[in-house]
């Protein structure tokens, strides 16, 4: 670069005000404009050296630019930041490095630096060998007489902040798993999308989406496992929301997407069926095919008033109540169900009140034995007297117990409270028989469960074989768990028995190796007996292979002669239902228990006299 290789000694010479910026991590620092003139030549040799240490050694590379923008001078090899030599770039313009997308903002930063104008800028220009670099520049105007006669670029790369940057950035918006955005990007998307709905006429649909039992392939095969299948879901739910950013990873195996531009019912209706259908087919991972399903909660902006955090809400209230059902399926939003959660939350908080009241009673339902009729045991069932609308039925609150986690207390006052009821009875000299309790899964999860059975026992002075605990077959599923519990029940000398057979997880494995006394025949199954023969077959064929594994079988929800007779002519064991009475109060529960014990009084001297 004839001419100008020493620029830094020949500025005071041909009248150049320098400004030189740099610094620490940036263009920051400026040595004071100095401006020589052709009348200076007597400058000191120390100014000519301080202007030749920094053109030499500047922690910042600077180029000088004529007016053409071609290079006409660098201070230092360019060869490592660009990948060219000082050769080869001299006399070439600047806007060869540059890439095609800074270029009109590059020649912006020419043109007004040519104007007298210092000027800062990112940019990005393409290395010889072909990689983008990041480039900060700063411009300064280069003097001669007066006259600006070329241009002073300071250059900073800035490749490594940028790409901090946007990690940064990336953490911020972007889900790191599945590449999807998060929730953040997806709601600022969402009120751009409501806000163009509402001035194109149309509305816009928020879809939040769950994986069906997705708990349990996680369990079954490992967390890596699970990841792997999410993002498989995250590739299929692209096809359905197409647009970039219209798809989001929300948290766990919970997405959430956006139609935005719906036409109408029609229209929403036949994407969500769209949607659906993506998972008709199995997934395959590592040679093992898994058939999952998809929930979908759907809130749409018909007044277009709704902002993308309350459709979001609704959206959710929608899912959760879709997956209360069962799931594999969508549900729209509508105000009822808002209105329903509003009263479940109520309902659960006056039933922690209830629990400190003492506002539940229990009620108890007698089983007869067909063969004598009398009664053998009693099944507590629990009621909720509540001051202002009366008793209320256990299938109004047992839900919500559930789901709130209530049911553990109410189970454990239960438990209590029939042990109590049935020792005074005991001790009036009015019964001696077991008296029935249901267990809830929340319950049977508990691993104190047989300790808690045991302390309500000794607290009231029941006899354990007075005690019968009625499990569902659900609870069996976890083999290690349920043995290891009936076993503690056993040795403890509670009776156990299975409720609701026939209706859920039915296996030979559990009735074979378990310690269970009686089965109780579900009475969806005794209901239609007399009408519908697959049900007679049903309750038959429970009650001969029951009998085969000696065990005793009672019959829920006996209503009738019929099936009374229907019972007694295939040998089932005991009943419990209408036909012999409804769930009574413990103080109507006496009387019937007088006349059980007279009867068997009477019937024991009847013998004695024969």
């Amino acid at each position: 670069m004839s001419g100008w290789s020493d620029f830094g000694l020949q500025a005071a010479w041909i009248g150049i005000p320098i400004v030189l910026a740099a610094g620490a991590g940036s263009l920051g620092w400026f040595l004071a404009r100095k401006t020589y003139s052709s009348r200076n030549l007597s400058a000191s040799n120390y100014q000519l050296d301080l202007l030749a240490s920094l053109y030499h050694n500047s922690p910042v590379a600077f180029a000088v630019l004529d007016r053409a923008g071609r290079f006409k001078d660098i201070n230092r090899d360019p060869v490592e930041l660009l990948g060219y030599t000082k050769e080869e770039l001299a006399g070439k313009p600047f806007s060869l490095l540059v890439e095609e997308p800074s270029m009109e903002a590059t020649r912006d930063v020419f043109v007004r630096t040519l104007k007298g104008e210092n000027c800062s800028r990112d940019i990005r220009v393409m290395r010889k060998d072909g990689p983008l670099v990041d480039l900060n520049i700063e411009t300064t105007p280069l003097y001669r007489n007066r006259r600006i006669v070329g241009v002073v670029v300071f250059v900073q790369d800035i490749s490594e902040r940028k790409r901090s940057l946007e990690r940064i950035r990336y953490m911020a918006y972007y889900d790191d798993m599945t590449g999807l955005p998060n929730r953040r990007l997806f709601m600022g998307r969402l009120e751009e999308q409501l806000a163009a709905a509402r001035e194109g006429g149309k509305m816009a649909a928020v879809c939040y989406m769950d994986v069906d039992r997705f708990k349990l392939v996680n369990s079954s095969f490992g967390r890596e496992f699970g990841d792997m299948l999410l993002l498989h879901v995250a590739e299929r739910l692209t096809h359905a929301f197409r647009e970039p950013g219209n798809l989001a990873r929300m948290e766990g195996d919970e997405f959430i997407g956006m139609f935005p531009g719906i036409e109408d019912a029609a229209d929403l209706n036949r994407r969500l069926e769209e949607t659906l259908s993506l998972f008709e087919e199995p997934f395959e991972l590592g040679g093992v095919p898994i058939q999952v399903t998809l929930s979908i909660g759907v809130a749409v902006g018909e007044t277009g008033q709704e902002d993308a955090g309350t459709l979001l809400q609704r959206a959710d209230t929608a899912l959760q109540r879709m997956k209360e059902t069962g799931g594999n399926d969508y549900l729209l939003y509508t105000a009822e169900l808002e209105t329903t959660d509003l009263q479940k939350l109520t309902l659960q908080h006056e039933m922690k009140r209830a629990l400190q009241n003492e506002e539940f009673v229990l009620y108890f339902q007698p089983q007869y034995d067909l063969a004598t009729g009398r009664i053998v045991g009693l099944e507590a069932l629990v009621r909720w007297q509540h001051p202002e609308k009366g008793l209320i039925p256990p299938g109004v609150f047992i839900p919500a117990a559930e789901e709130s986690g209530l049911i553990v207390a109410l189970g454990d006052w239960v438990l209590q409270e029939a042990c109590r009821q049935n020792k005074a009875w005991q001790e009036a000299g009015l019964a001696n028989i077991p008296v029935s309790v249901n267990l809830s899964l929340r319950q049977f999860a508990q691993k104190n469960l047989v300790g808690k059975i045991s302390q309500a026992l000794a607290a009231t002075g029941l006899d354990p074989k007075y005690l019968e605990l009625e499990i569902t077959e659900s609870m069996t599923m976890d083999v290690d768990r349920a043995s290891q519990f009936l076993q503690g029940l056993t040795e403890l000398g509670v009776g156990i028995s299975i409720d609701d057979f026939g209706t859920g997880y039915s296996s030979f494995h559990y009735l074979k190796n378990f310690p269970i006394g009686r089965l109780k025949i579900d009475r969806s199954f005794v209901r239609d007996i007399q009408q519908d023969p697959n049900d007679a077959a049903i309750v038959a064929a429970i009650i001969a292979m029951a009998h085969n594994l000696q065990l005793q079988v009672i019959a829920e929800g006996v209503e009738t002669e019929e099936q009374v007779r229907f019972l007694r002519k295939h040998s089932c064991d005991e009943m419990q239902g209408f036909y012999g009475s409804p769930p009574l109060p413990g103080r109507e529960i006496e009387p019937l228990l007088r006349r059980n014990r007279e009867a068997a009084a009477a019937s024991e001297g009847g013998s004695e006299d024969a």
